[in-house]
Parts: C-alpha cells; structure tokens; sequence
C-alpha cells in the first residue's frame, strides 16, 4: 500500500502521491469523462487518496467528474479544491476574493462534489483588490461551521503566507514544483518548514515535458493550452529539452522513465512535499504509483540538482505571471 504523509502540524493525511484531476475536463486537449472516471478508480486501488481539482476546471466540470467518480467511497478520501474566480455571462472570469463570493462558491462546491465537507479549501489565487486578512476570515467561519476542514492558498509567496497564517494557521500552499521550476525552494518551502505548513506540488513532470514525451510542438492536440506556454515555445523547446534527455539517460540506468525519475526527485526532497501528477490515462498514472518505490543515492540526488535549474522561459504566460501573488 502506498505511504502516507501528513501535510502540516494540522495533520491532514494524505498519500505521498496524489492526483490531479484537472487535464480531464479542460485544457489538455479533448476530454474523456468516462476514462477519467476509470483513472480515478484505478488511483483508488493503487493507494491513492488524495484527489485535487477546483472549480476553474472546465469550469465546474471537473468538480462533478470528480464528485461522480469518488460517490459513495467519501471517507476513504482527502479531496481538495478550489475557489477564487468569477465568470460574467460572456464567459470572461475575474478574481474574487469577498467574503461573501467565497460562501456562495463554498456551497456550489459541495454542491457538484455531492459532499456536506470539503478536506482542503484553496484559494486558486490571490484578489488583489481584497486583503488576504478578510478573505482567512470568511474562510474560518466556513472551518467553524464544518463545509471545510483545511485551509490552503495557490501560488502566493512569503508575505501573503505569513499575513494568512497570523489569521489562522494553513494546511498547505499549492505551488509549481519539479525539475524545471525549482523557484519554491529559495524562499517557499524554508518559510513552510518555518512555520509547519505542508507544500503540495503541482505540475511536477512539467506539464508533461519531463515525462520526454512531447518530442515538438505538434504532439500536443490543436486546444492544448501548453501550446502557448513560453517553456515550450521556440529556442525554449530546444534548450529544455537538454534537460530531459540527460534525465533519460539516467532513468535509463535505473530501469525507470524520465517521468518516474522526475517525481521520486520530488518524493526525495521531504515527507512534508506532496507531487500532484494529473493524467487522463490508466498507463501513465500507474507508471506515477511505481515512481514511489524508486530509491536514489544522495550522489543520483545531487547529479539531479546539478542538472535542473538552467530551465528557459517563464511557466506563465505575462498575463499567468501577474497573478502570482507576492
């Protein structure tokens, strides 16, 4: 059976591996709910059983694929979600971080998910225009009332952590973490241990770059949103695609793929570090699981931190940039 590990000195448990459940829905090319659902399931008997996704997914769609896939086995599992956008009726969406917004989202939530509870609350991302002070408070009025159980933010830094943590202590922050985004590592995850928060990565393969995978551009479907990520654009394809073929060839030594090397890094770096793989087929996802049985020597550690690092191009668009709070 899969290890667990305990985000925070608030004791969430949760496995070591967990899912994303997001490129089911949206995003990376067409969807296909009825395989997502088949993953799922198969996560379950692999020992997984922590699940994330939010309401942004599709939007909404993913968080009533994940409520049908999970209905009737709700004890057996940490589901973690998350809120921070509005949509006008043209289908434009902006941040929303009022109080207010956040309750009535709360029940929307629970409601797709067909749940009374949610384990792990996100703010997808920071509003700006409402201090994070008044966004905690409505989100501990939610705690008091039991909708949700944990607290957690996405993609903000040092100062916007510890203002939240002086209104009340977080579960997690959801960041971007692998070997070609290594950015948490200078001030996020030091502050994290600092204060007892746990970290929860995601896109930990790069967004399937790491997986060695993605060859050139036109692997990806004609929708697929990675078409305009800068990382994959251009002389950046060409120069971090060094990057991958020098893990191959160390995989390769170990028996293992690009992808399983790139997340046993990850489960290597602390049992306070949570990878959050997201796949929308059986095979990758059982090739994630056997990455958590892969050992590597403090030398095939350093090797690895040597290598990573020298990634090209920012993992946002501008526009994705400035929505990570400070």
């Amino acid at each position: 059976m899969m290890q667990q590990r305990t985000l925070s000195k608030n004791g969430l448990v949760v496995s070591a591996l967990g899912l994303g459940t997001m490129g089911m829905t949206s995003y990376y090319g067409p969807p296909d709910e009825q395989e997502g659902i088949r993953v799922i399931h198969r996560a379950l008997e692999l020992g997984i059983t922590f699940f994330d996704t939010a309401e942004a997914y599709g939007p909404f769609t993913n968080e009533r694929l994940v409520g049908r896939a999970l209905k009737g086995r709700r004890e057996q599992v940490v589901i973690a979600t998350k809120f921070g956008w509005e949509w006008s009726d043209n289908g434009e969406r902006h941040l929303n971080g009022h109080p207010t917004h956040i309750k009535k989202v709360c029940e929307e939530s629970l409601q797709r998910l067909g749940t009374d509870y949610i384990d792990l609350y996100y703010q997808h991302r920071l509003d700006p225009n409402v201090p994070i002070e008044d966004t905690m408070r409505a989100l501990v009025e939610l705690l008091q009332q039991g909708k949700i159980r944990h607290i957690g933010l996405s993609e903000v830094g040092p100062k916007t952590i510890r203002r939240a943590q002086a209104v009340h202590p977080l579960t997690a922050i959801q960041t971007e973490y692998s070997l070609w985004e290594r950015s948490p590592e200078a001030e996020i995850i030091p502050l994290l241990r600092e204060l007892g928060i746990g970290f929860v990565a995601y896109s930990p393969l790069g967004r399937g770059f790491l997986t060695g995978e993605i060859q050139k551009l036109d692997d990806l479907a004609p929708d697929d949103f990675r078409r305009s990520d800068p990382r994959f654009q251009g002389a950046n394809f060409a120069k971090n695609m060094e990057l991958v073929k020098r893990v191959k060839q160390l995989a390769t030594a170990k028996h293992a793929t690009p992808g399983q090397i790139a997340l046993a890094w990850l489960l290597h770096k602390g049992n306070d570090i949570v990878p959050i793989p997201g796949t929308k087929r059986i095979k990758y996802l059982e090739e994630n699981v056997a990455a958590t049985s892969i050992e590597l020597s403090p030398a095939e550690m350093q090797e690895l931190e040597q290598l990573s690092g020298q990634t090209v191009g920012q993992r946002y668009s501008e526009a994705g940039m400035r929505a990570i709070a400070e």
